[in-house]
């Protein structure tokens, strides 16, 4: 009688688990992403599949245009778990392009000399932010802005003209590709590229990945998701709340310094008014993907479906060809708005049931 009742028992209980993650806001903001991201593409497949919307060599393209936002919306989706914002992380990729094109163009540095120099701004700066949020008690917006204007001014300091990268070593990595291919059918069979994925490519999906064991499989990554959903919880737990919040800007800047290198790598020169406002294209890149602005919640997978998502609207305006392109900019926005709200649904629901309970 015990097992029997114990085993009609467990279908609830199954149910009760899988409810209960569905419902997680952290997990329903990522399936609204990958959703939406479903249901734009389906548009652009049936409106123009024709025009080549579908090919993998156009799919690719999102991700080849796209890679260096990717790759510094991993750092900036930590920053916002934690309830923070970096303003500073487009000046802080532009000050790298500055770096590697000046030094190895004019001062005549080996690149990798001049990357690993950036590193350590980059990186130094973004432990120097998280000190003054943390110790200082700066909010986060007015000391990653003075971060902004700092490396913004920098680059103006070593250059207002726009400075062409000449080394081999940044000619190999620009234009090293791998092809993706097919078996062409005729008198001979011979393979045929149809697509290719490039160095910018593969570090994005690196730091994916990287993103993803950081915040899923390591303590560091728990102490995030702790500090985001309650600081004050935090300290009473005992967590290094002041170490976490320090290194999670550091980790920030490194990826922004690895986002000016591949941006470095995509145009090949260096100018001090690059990626202006490319900071919002990062925060909104990280928002789309179900990162909560509140903190506590966000997801890597969720973060590149947001880039895709971002990046799948210009593509359309593109194969279009009638709309002007700021409509790229409109479209985002009114993504960026219904994400917002979908999150503040997302965060009241989840207040309401604990409440109930």
């Amino acid at each position: 009688m015990l097992n029997a009742a114990s085993r009609s028992n467990k279908p609830p209980a199954k149910r009760s688990r899988l409810i209960k993650f569905a419902v997680n806001p952290k997990y329903v903001m990522v399936y609204a992403t990958v959703g939406i991201f479903i249901l734009i593409y389906l548009f652009g497949a049936l409106a123009y599949g024709s025009k080549g919307f579908t090919t993998i060599r156009t799919f690719l393209l999102m991700f080849i245009d796209n890679a260096y936002v990717g790759i510094s919306a991993v750092g900036m989706t930590m920053v916002l778990i934690t309830g923070g914002i970096d303003l500073s992380v487009g000046a802080v990729a532009s000050l790298t392009g500055m770096f590697i094109a000046y030094g190895s163009s004019v001062l005549g540095l080996h690149p990798l000399v001049c990357i690993a120099f950036a590193f350590a701004v980059g990186v130094g700066m973004g432990l120097l932010m998280g000190a003054m949020i943390q110790y200082l008690s700066v909010p986060p917006f007015i000391a990653t802005l003075a971060g902004m204007f700092l490396a913004r001014g920098t680059c103006s300091l070593i250059s207002r003209e726009s400075i062409s990268i000449q080394h081999p070593m940044i000619d190999a990595w620009a234009g090293w590709k791998a092809y993706v291919t097919k078996l062409s059918e005729g008198e001979w069979v011979r393979v045929k590229p149809v697509a290719y994925i490039n160095v910018n490519v593969i570090l994005f999906v690196v730091m994916i990945v990287v993103g993803v064991i950081i915040l899923q499989r390591t303590r560091f990554g728990r102490n995030v998701y702790a500090i985001g959903g309650s600081e004050q919880s935090a300290k009473l737990m005992g967590l290094p709340v002041a170490r976490t919040k320090i290194l999670v800007y550091g980790f920030n800047g490194f990826c922004s310094v690895l986002a000016g290198v591949a941006y470095a790598l995509y145009v090949k020169s260096g100018w001090n008014l690059a990626l202006m406002g490319g900071e919002l294209d990062v925060i909104a890149s990280a928002v789309i993907g179900g990162t909560l602005l509140t903190g506590g919640a966000g997801y890597m997978i969720g973060t590149m479906f947001g880039v895709l998502l971002k990046s799948t609207i210009p593509a359309l305006i593109t194969f279009n060809g009638t709309l002007n392109s700021w409509w790229g900019k409109i479209a985002t926005g009114a993504l960026l708005l219904l994400f917002i709200s979908l999150q503040r649904i997302a965060v009241v629901s989840s207040s309401r049931r604990r409440g109930v309970r």
